[in-house]
């Protein structure tokens, strides 16, 4: 049985989360960390160092400033976390990387399984098309709650292409200064945000007289959570290193 605390169960990924568990007969969920304290049907602290409830593995859905307080806990109960916040200040990103020499981390972008198919299908495809001319463009598409842009995943979409070319390419997020011709060089990223739409990444290679298009559209959270999940399972009782979704799909 895999004990889970959740990191962030007040918010809408942390009840998916909770709600998936129930129906996983190899996991439980044994606490919960959030500042709100909602009720639940298990034990929630309203930080990390009120929780006195052991795990096996974390996982996290909060936000950016609640991280390195978690990275600490994780580091000092020697408990692994799998890190699903985006937006990650470099401060906060190094310090996840000290902490994953003493405890297990895995940090994605994106959860899901056919997310992390996708970046390793659009870095090959990018290996082939790029030397063929064909320029790169991202469009990702989500909810009018979102409060970050680009999203983690089109980052991520981005840098797998780019270090697959040698990082010789650059991002372009707004055009609307800069009047002159496309960089050859530049991978563009362009967000839309808008009603509910849980997430969609279009990766689009243009070419002369003809594009490739590769989507992903998520049409639930519950897909996050599963992938979170499967790695929770994945991650506990794991030595320390950093990981990611890959691992976990071995793509």
């Amino acid at each position: 049985m895999v004990n889970v605390i959740i990191h962030g169960c007040g918010g809408k990924m942390g009840h998916v989360v909770a709600e998936l568990v129930k129906n996983e007969p190899d996991c439980q969920v044994v606490a919960g960390i959030d500042p709100t304290t909602p009720a639940l049907d298990f034990p929630v602290f309203p930080s990390c160092e009120a929780c006195d409830v052991a795990g096996d593995v974390i996982i996290d859905f909060s936000t950016a400033k609640a991280v390195p307080a978690l990275l600490a806990f994780s580091k000092a109960k020697k408990i692994p976390v799998v890190l699903c916040t985006t937006a990650l200040s470099e401060e906060t990103t190094a310090l996840m990387q000290e902490t994953s020499k003493e405890v297990a981390i895995l940090k994605s972008a994106n959860m899901s399984v056919g997310v992390n198919l996708l970046l390793d299908l659009v870095q090959r495809a990018a290996v082939i098309l790029a030397e063929s001319g064909f320029d790169i463009e991202i469009v990702e598409k989500h909810h009018n709650q979102k409060k970050d842009a680009p999203s983690g995943t089109a980052l991520a979409l981005a840098e797998s292409m780019n270090e697959a070319l040698g990082n010789q390419y650059h991002y372009v997020y707004d055009r609307s200064s800069v009047h002159e011709k496309r960089d050859p060089k530049e991978i563009g990223i362009a967000s839309v945000r808008g009603g509910s739409i849980v997430g969609d990444h279009d990766v689009i290679f243009a070419g002369k007289d003809e594009v490739i298009t590769f989507n992903h559209t998520a049409y639930s959270k519950a897909i996050f959570a599963k992938g979170a999940l499967e790695a929770a399972k994945f991650l506990a009782g794991k030595e320390p290193g950093l990981y990611d979704m890959s691992d976990v799909v071995q793509l």
